[in-house]
């Protein structure tokens, strides 16, 4: 039997711990050059699976790897891959949902608590030479006075929810895939989302991109928030229209924002959001950490391994795959 063949179509980490990984295994891998259609479609019509980091894989794609069994998501979220052309064509995609839960939540917290308690205006007061912490923020908030709602409460966001539970605040938990106890057990309220909403203090998004939920904060959504609210987005950038957030912030109807994420990223340097007010911005880094770092690339190339060996993997996103019964040419 021929050792399967992994081709890795994008990549900006830095080492070749996927590689090693699959090498070691008894799998062949190369890494494409570039990602024109033409070169993935060329390197991949003998590729049984796939390591994706941001590029769009789609059914036209698929069409030309007709070995393909698996796609492997070199991160959590998975819109760049078409699930449903997969699931249609019997091909397994799986994410890689462990390696960084700590760090997003502990950075989702700190833009939490950066906002909440207003460091930047302290930062800017004390550096321009004034000592006044009341002048310099008024709004600070005391926890046990404030409620935060957080959208999602999978692996980050309910972690998210029990450490904000844990300093205090009152925490508002809508998602309606989690178990209506499975809050009440983390000491968190279960809500409707347009509940989370209007009643946030503090909202915080932690559900995946998906139609239903791009543009979730909208013009619409904002409108209906407590006047001075802060959102925080560690998850997709998509989720915000950044152009109603950048409006309610001017206005002040959104008190601050914090983003971790964009709908184009990088970011780019005329985008609105780097001169709107109240703003913190980091560069799609709430994952990283040395170990995270390391952790990432083995925990794609090991779904492929597993997948490939018959072993179960837990990541796989579309269990219907196997039985979809549609099969391509």
């Amino acid at each position: 039997m021929a050792e399967p063949f992994i081709l890795i179509t994008d990549c900006d980490l830095p080492g070749d711990a996927a590689e090693q990984t699959l090498r070691a295994a008894g799998f062949r891998v190369e890494r494409a050059p570039d990602t024109s259609f033409e070169t993935l479609a060329a390197l991949g019509a003998e590729a049984d699976g796939l390591i994706v980091q941001w590029h769009r894989i789609d059914g036209e794609l698929m069409d030309r790897m007709p070995n393909l069994r698996m796609i492997s998501r070199l991160g959590i979220g998975y819109d760049m891959i078409d699930v449903a052309a997969a699931t249609a064509r019997g091909i397994a995609v799986a994410n890689t949902p462990s390696y960084c839960i700590e760090e997003v939540a502990a950075h989702t917290i700190a833009m939490i608590m950066t906002q909440a308690r207003g460091l930047p205006d302290y930062d800017r007061a004390l550096r321009a030479g004034e000592w006044k912490p009341v002048a310099a923020r008024p709004m600070a908030v005391r926890p046990s006075r404030t409620t935060v709602s957080v959208l999602g409460f999978g692996r980050i966001g309910s972690l998210v929810a029990r450490g904000c539970r844990a300093l205090g605040f009152r925490v508002l938990v809508a998602d309606p895939y989690a178990p209506a106890d499975a809050v009440r057990a983390a000491d968190c309220e279960p809500v409707e989302v347009a509940d989370a909403i209007s009643a946030a203090d503090l909202l915080t998004l932690h559900v995946p991109l998906t139609e239903a939920t791009r543009h979730l904060i909208d013009a619409d959504s904002i409108a209906t928030m407590r006047e001075g609210a802060v959102i925080v987005n560690t998850c997709r950038g998509p989720l915000i229209d950044e152009h109603a957030l950048v409006d309610a912030l001017r206005s002040g109807r959104i008190g601050a924002a914090a983003l971790d994420v964009f709908e184009v990223e990088p970011l780019a340097e005329d985008a609105v959001l780097r001169d709107a007010p109240n703003v913190l911005l980091t560069p799609h880094a709430a994952w990283y950490s040395p170990e995270a770092l390391e952790d990432l690339p083995v925990h794609a190339a090991q779904n492929l391994v597993e997948f490939l060996g018959g072993r179960a993997v837990p990541a796989i996103l579309n269990r219907e795959y196997a039985t979809a019964g549609i099969t391509t040419a």
